[in-house]
């Protein structure tokens, strides 16, 4: 019999003990927008707002960088090895700094953007592409470099060569 009490006291003391972890308090952090990775300036888009191509990261200079596109660089990205995006393609890289994440250690998240790129992808005469690549820079975002043309200039076609990440 003092060996049944014995078990519903130890019962007992590990419920006690388990319920006394749980409490109504909110989280001790709250979740928060990281306003400093937003893009402010004259943007002709928001990449933002378009899907995910693909990202890297470059530990050396401290940024990591997206690859964003619209409906028709990501159909196009997705379905084809080729680079050869049609007319009416817009992707966009996004390049940002990087600073500690205080809430997981040795995380790091972006913080402010240091670049926007974008290269357009357009029909200059039936069959034939044109292309435009912008850059904007500085805090706010400004045009800083454009080109255009038949060709790709070289960031533009580096950019333009990106594999698609492969996503679930």
């Amino acid at each position: 019999m003092k060996m049944c009490a014995k078990g519903i006291c130890l019962r007992a003391l590990a419920l006690a003990l388990t319920l006394s972890g749980c409490s109504g308090d909110e989280p001790k952090i709250s979740a928060e927008f990281n306003q400093a990775a937003s893009l402010v300036g004259d943007l002709p888009a928001n990449p933002l707002q378009w899907r995910v191509i693909s990202s890297s990261i470059d530990s050396a200079a401290s940024t990591m960088s997206t690859l964003y596109g619209n409906d028709v660089a990501i159909t196009h990205a997705r379905t084809n090895a080729l680079h050869d995006y049609p007319a009416g393609a817009v992707l966009a890289l996004v390049t940002w700094t990087q600073s500690e994440d205080h809430r997981w250690f040795g995380a790091k998240i972006p913080s402010q953007a240091k670049s926007v790129e974008f290269i357009t992808v357009a029909e200059a005469t039936p069959g034939q592409r044109s292309y435009s690549y912008q850059k904007f820079e500085g805090t706010p975002l400004k045009l800083s470099s454009m080109e255009q043309g038949a060709v790709p200039p070289d960031r533009a076609a580096y950019l333009l060569s990106q594999r698609a990440a492969v996503m679930p």
